[in-house]
């Protein structure tokens, strides 16, 4: 601020902000004097002024501006004296001290926070571009959300906080350059220190939001939901209630303020007498102050005032939040729960502890390999031999090739005592490792040596399980789309495969064995009528009864020798074929 004290200069000249008084708010504009660096040339300055009358009737408000710097602490403190001339006369004074840490990299602690905020944006940046993403595939649905409107917020007012971050930095470096060069003049840190205590508002704003989104992640059972499913229920009538409340709440905050407003301060103003009226709910009030004001109205007024709102507004109020909590409640408690915070943890120790069997039941199935897929004993271990110990395991082609290439260091597709050795060796040391692991996650509990009933990486139920749960595993639990596939996925996933092929063989050849008997069965329906039909020509052709019992049994051993000679038909006409061929039997025939 440097310039003549009876020149008027204004706002952008002097680069000055606003004010807000007791009494009034005063623009940045004025009349300035800077002080010296003296006791003794400020006061010549002050005598200058008083003499040459710098203060008159026109005068409403002196400031006096400056700032001191604590070393030691690293802390500025601008400092704002105000003294208010009202119309009325008199003078009101008023202070406003802000301390603030306008050097924030000085100490190895400063230079950690810098790298905590360095991290705190990429964090923010990380953030944009998935809310970016977020709303680009759903359009105007994303902010129908609580929770996305949440999240904009705070990536809105960080970036606020850290743009305002990085210019009180270049800026407080250049005041601070400027100052070295120039002592003499004044350094104005108002407008600085000003914005320094919005931002560390605005930084306490994001931190209670980012508290508020705790309730977005424990909100997984019942008991967490009852708070928003109460407030969600009872909105309605909250909202008819607040219209109603607020009609007589400003109805005796202007009748307060129209009564008292000339003799009590707490009503001198509308927006005080607001303030006033939730401080006496609050049980905070001055009844001596109102009875002094007006003996007749004043306690009229406040009895009227506790009668309506605190004992009938008020517990209005309450009963609807307690109406609808018992609601909430009771339905609440015929549900079963979606989803326990206890039910999140365990069953991820248990999806641990099941990822750790599986690898340790491969270890062993690949133990028992190498010490039986030897078939010839020839302490050379081929990858045929290999493969078809394995594949009777249920492993996929794939998991087999991997693991044999991995100890076939030579290349030529067979494992040699040493490479046996090895293998031997480098699985003891992994399933030892495996069982520490289980043992510290299981409490020691089970023991080491025993395999899990569960675990057997074959054709049981619960390998299904547990593939299923490894899959979940490996895809994360907010259903998002991974760009690649882990080995042990993809091993999982070949090996349910194989078990499916193997599956549905076996279920086709059991479909065409079922189809070549129904064909069969058809064929000697078929027969059995030609055969019928045969018999009946002759009984009605033949007169001579002799001759109709021959022609029956020959015609019946015709049939049953040709029966006999096609396989096709033996296996699906017993009935007929274990009749004895005598004239009982074609008698018999002829009856059916």
């Amino acid at each position: 601020m440097n310039g003549s004290a009876w020149k008027y200069h204004t706002d952008e000249q002097l680069d000055g902000s606003s004010h807000w008084g007791l009494i009034s708010r005063y623009g940045g504009g004025g009349y300035v004097q800077n002080l010296g660096t003296t006791k003794v040339k400020s006061y010549e300055l002050i005598k200058e002024l008083k003499d040459n009358l710098w203060l008159d009737r026109g005068t409403r408000a002196v400031f006096i501006d400056f700032s001191v710097y604590n070393a030691n602490i690293n802390l500025f403190c601008v400092i704002r004296l105000l003294i208010e001339f009202p119309a009325t006369g008199g003078a009101i004074p008023s202070w406003n001290f802000r301390t603030v840490k306008l050097i924030r990299y000085v100490t190895v602690g400063d230079y950690f926070v810098l790298a905590c905020e360095a991290i705190f944006c990429l964090f923010i940046c990380y953030y944009i571009v998935e809310e970016a993403l977020e709303i680009k595939k759903l359009k105007f649905s994303y902010f129908k959300s609580f929770w996305n409107i949440l999240d904009i917020l705070v990536i809105i007012i960080s970036l606020i906080c850290v743009a305002f971050n990085i210019y009180r930095t270049i800026k407080v470096n250049k005041m601070l350059n400027d100052l070295l060069k120039k002592p003499e003049e004044y350094p104005d840190f108002e407008f600085l220190s000003y914005w320094q205590v919005q931002f560390n508002s605005a930084i306490a704003i994001t931190v209670f939001f980012a508290w508020v989104k705790v309730f977005k992640y424990i909100s997984f059972n019942k008991t967490m939901t009852q708070l928003s499913s109460t407030l969600a229920r009872c909105a309605k009538d909250l909202a008819g209630f607040a219209v109603m409340f607020f009609i007589v709440f400003l109805a005796f905050a202007q009748l307060g303020y129209l009564i008292f407003g000339t003799q009590v301060k707490d009503f001198s103003s509308f927006p005080s007498s607001i303030f006033t009226l939730f401080r006496i709910i609050l049980g905070d009030f001055n009844f001596h102050e109102l009875e002094a004001a007006n003996r007749v109205l004043g306690p009229i007024y406040f009895i009227l005032y506790v009668f309506f709102v605190f004992f009938v507004l008020l517990n209005m109020f309450l009963a609807i939040i307690n109406d609808t909590y018992s609601e909430v409640k009771a339905d609440i408690s015929n549900q079963t729960n979606e989803f326990e915070m206890a039910d999140y943890f365990k069953k991820g120790y248990d999806r641990m502890l099941e990822k750790l069997n599986i690898k340790r039941d491969k270890i062993i199935d690949i133990q028992k390999a190498l010490q039986s897929a030897d078939i010839n004993q020839d302490k050379q271990l081929d990858f045929d031999e290999w493969r078809q110990d394995l594949k009777t395991r249920g492993y996929a082609e794939a998991e087999i090739e991997a693991v044999f290439a991995k100890y076939d260091l030579d290349g030529d597709r067979i494992l040699d005592e040493e490479e046996q050795k090895r293998m031997q060796a480098d699985l003891e040391g992994q399933k030892q490792k495996l069982n520490s692991d289980l043992a510290d996650a299981e409490g020691g509990e089970r023991p080491l040596s025993s395999r899990p009933k569960t675990a057997r990486p074959g054709s049981s139920m619960g390998s299904e399980t547990s593939e299923e749960d490894d899959l979940r595993g490996h895809r994360g639990g907010s259903g998002g789309v991974v760009s690649g596939v882990s080995f042990e996925e993809f091993t999982v996933l070949a090996r349910r495969v194989d078990r499916m092929e193997h599956s549905i063989g076996s279920i086709v050849s059991k479909i065409d064995a079922v189809l070549v008997k129904l064909e069969a069965m058809e064929r000697a329906k078929s027969k059995r009528r030609e055969t019928m039909s045969k018999i009946l020509d002759s009984i009605t052709e033949s007169g001579n009864d002799e001759e109709k019992r021959e022609q029956m049994e020959r015609l019946v051993r015709e049939e049953l020798e040709r029966w006999d000679s096609d396989p096709s038909l033996s296996g699906s006409s017993g009935g007929v074929r274990q009749r004895p061929a005598s004239r009982g039997g074609a008698a018999n025939v002829s009856d059916n």
